[in-house]
């Protein structure tokens, strides 16, 4: 059994404008839940092969977790392939709406072992996280 998520929001600003903004991971901090920091190995917005190293808390645990890029349409979509908790592809994806851009995270994963068990929990539990992000990221961008 697989987790795949896709909560989305209608952010308030011109598509270029939030990709500038969610596309760097220099802005995580500000809008991306449980992360105590978030290191990419180089500066800059996200591109294809773009590593970042991430602190998080999860479920009541603190882990290291990475992530790599694989791939990006600027302005539009970033794809990464994240390590933890579980292995996960998680898709960034913006598009143009009439009162402004449509914001999308998408994740799909299967839990390992250690998660298994509880794949609905984890479904609800992530679903719960991204439409968090997703609320500050509209904060963030629209305040």
């Amino acid at each position: 059994m697989a987790v795949d998520v896709r909560p989305e929001v209608l952010v308030r600003r011109p598509r270029a404008e939030v990709a500038a903004f969610m596309f760097d991971p220099a802005n995580d901090l500000k809008w991306t839940g449980g992360i105590t920091s978030s290191r990419p190995a180089q500066p800059g917005p996200l591109v294809a092969g773009a590593k970042v190293a991430r602190t998080a808390s999860f479920l009541g645990r603190t882990f290291h977790y990475g992530y790599e890029v694989t791939g990006n349409e600027p302005d539009r979509l970033v794809e990464m392939k994240v390590d933890r908790p579980f292995p996960m592809l998680v898709r960034y994806e913006l598009a143009d709406a009439p009162a402004g851009t449509l914001v999308a995270i998408h994740a799909v994963g299967t839990p390992g072992r250690f998660f298994g068990w509880a794949t609905p929990v984890m479904a609800r539990q992530v679903r719960k996280s991204i439409s968090g992000d997703l609320g500050r990221l509209r904060a963030a961008l629209e305040g």
